[in-house]
């Protein structure tokens, strides 16, 4: 971490919700890094203090024990919200929770920075398209979604909440930035998040069966945790009169199937690929267009699949050998 600080650089307050989970600790050492003075607020359902413990001794960087479901009042001047369980194992496990995370903690947010005039981005989701029936998905697709299926607690959740962050622009002239996450994945994901990545990764590395579900041929983009936090921050230096949506993902294509094959290849295991049935309203295809954010954010994806899953496979292989 950066420890001497520019003093021309103007230091920002910065709530990061979420802030202990996967996305929200890199954010938070960015941010650090980037010479701002950080509050992460994290209820650690999904997210851990471990992530966040090599920032602790940093004087610019509080962290909060705290549910956005609840009302929060902090004096900031930027909020990064990624607060919401986001792999199906964790937001189907609490539906109910889900959608209040998605729905009252935005209201909660929005709220927040309404009173303090902040800056505020929303972490959305490629889920918003559903199982989409154009490909890539651009910005102005609207999505085909199952609104009461077994993911409806998310994709609708994070709907609605895109819906919320649009009214406050309209109603209230908020200054907001919605982001559509794609698939993510590196250092300090969950090894039971049941993730694609994060699953194959451990079953390789224990020599397990890795489990495609259904025949592999489904796609998915992959985007490695470096690039995504990049745009994300370059999302909340544009102007006050962009607020998106705006797909950030690699638009580089896999099956599920090719996925696991490179996961075999990289860790040298000895696995085989197994097959199972296909979840419910699980998508064919995944793959975002992201010619607005190479236009606005000057933006784009630097790193390979194959890269960012070499970087990635020994943070797994360390939280396997300690286990």
């Amino acid at each position: 971490m950066q420890m001497g600080r520019d003093k021309n650089l103007v230091q920002k307050r910065v709530l990061v919700t979420g802030g202990a989970g996967f996305l929200g600790s890199h954010l938070c050492e960015r941010l650090l890094n980037d010479g701002h003075n950080v509050l992460c607020a994290d209820n650690l359902y999904t997210g851990t203090k471990t992530n966040i413990a090599h920032l602790m001794d940093s004087p610019y960087f509080e962290f909060m024990r705290h549910d956005i479901t609840f009302p929060l009042y902090v004096e900031v001047d930027e909020v990064y919200n990624l607060a919401c369980p986001a792999s199906p194992i964790h937001y189907q496990l609490h539906p109910v929770q889900t959608t209040k995370t998605a729905v009252h903690g935005s209201i909660n947010m929005l709220g927040l920075a309404k009173r303090v005039k902040a800056k505020i981005f929303q972490a959305s989701t490629s889920e918003v398209y559903g199982d989409p029936l154009t490909h890539p998905q651009t910005e102005a697709y609207w999505g085909h979604v199952n609104p009461i299926g077994p993911r409806a607690c998310y994709d609708e959740g994070k709907r609605c909440a895109e819906t919320l962050f649009f009214d406050y622009v309209r109603q209230y002239e908020l200054p907001v930035k919605v982001g559509r996450i794609f698939n993510t994945y590196g250092p300090k994901m969950l090894p039971n998040d049941g993730r694609v990545v994060s699953s194959f990764i451990v079953q390789a590395l224990q020599d397990s069966p890795i489990t495609v579900f259904g025949d592999g041929s489904q796609s998915r983009s992959f985007c490695f945790v470096d690039d995504l936090i990049e745009a994300i921050v370059r999302l909340m230096d544009t102007a006050d009169d962009f607020f998106g949506p705006i797909n950030l993902g690699n638009p580089h294509e896999f099956s599920i199937r090719e996925l696991a094959e490179l996961v075999v290849e990289i860790t040298g295991s000895k696995s085989e690929i197994v097959y199972a049935p296909l979840p419910n309203d699980d998508p064919r295809q995944r793959c975002p267009d992201i010619s607005l954010a190479r236009k606005v954010l000057k933006w784009s994806p630097a790193i390979e699949l194959r890269e960012g899953l070499a970087r990635t496979i020994p943070y797994f292989d360390e939280l396997l050998r300690k286990a």
